[in-house]
């Protein structure tokens, strides 16, 4: 049996841990990252959809549940922006941090929201990303290709091209390294729980379900999104779309 694991545990242990860039006066990461000049930008709706049900947080709980299947409905836009809050919202900002509606260690949200909208209305189907300090979109991607090829760097499976919507959260690690070092690497894959965990019950609220998923090839994935795979990678992913009737 391969050690890999065991070792990633043992070296980010406190007793091992070097000085981290916050101690030695470095200057922290944006707290959101650049996008491409050129790209369009979509302002979105306020975050309150008109479908959201009054319900009991144990009764999103109890009703939360992995959804694999999904109708043909659209997402609204508004739905979309709900969900987005309520994965990575800034409630307050200041020059340092960011207070948002997901728990981070050291308030470092070190997560950038990409999204595959397959059917959201008024949306040209195509990848996104969150301005989440902004609260709006920017196009990044409108190859007809984009949705079949994520699908493939998830391992084929077939409910990412079905989804309203994939969220794709992709790791900032300089953003959370700054202050933890290389402990903060055990706290990028905490913190995505807690945002995966917002997007279940947030999903629940509007009669749609969710997928996590945790199975894709990270390099083909990663090549997808433009990223390098070491200061910036995906991290995970959940399918999204409203419960078949």
């Amino acid at each position: 049996m391969g050690r890999v694991g065991r070792d990633f545990v043992e070296h980010t242990k406190y007793p091992r841990l070097r000085r981290d860039d916050e101690e030695r006066a470095l200057p922290q990461p944006p707290l959101q990252a650049a996008w491409p000049a050129e790209a369009p930008v979509v302002e979105l709706p306020e975050p309150v959809p008109t479908g959201a049900r009054a319900t009991s947080f144990l009764q999103l709980a109890e009703g939360r549940t992995s959804l694999r299947r999904y109708s043909r409905e659209p997402l609204s836009q508004a739905e979309l922006a709900y969900l987005l809050y309520a994965t990575q919202g800034v409630k307050a900002a200041e020059s340092s941090h960011t207070l948002r509606t997901v728990p981070s260690a050291g308030a470092r949200h070190a997560f950038e929201t990409h999204v595959l909208a397959n059917r959201v209305a008024g949306l040209s189907q195509g990848l996104y990303r969150y301005l989440a300090l902004d609260r709006k979109l920017v196009q990044l991607g409108r190859d007809a290709n984009l949705a079949s090829a994520i699908t493939a760097a998830c391992l084929g499976q077939q409910f990412v091209a079905t989804s309203a919507a994939t969220f794709i959260w992709v790791a900032v690690v300089e953003r959370m390294t700054w202050r933890y070092g290389q402990r903060g690497y055990r706290y990028l894959y905490l913190d995505a729980g807690h945002v995966c965990q917002n997007l279940y019950l947030a999903a629940e609220a509007i009669g749609c379900g969710v997928c996590a998923i945790a199975a894709f090839d990270d390099d083909a994935l990663n090549g997808i999104l433009q990223l390098d795979g070491e200061t910036q990678f995906a991290i995970y992913v959940a399918a999204l779309g409203r419960r078949p009737q």
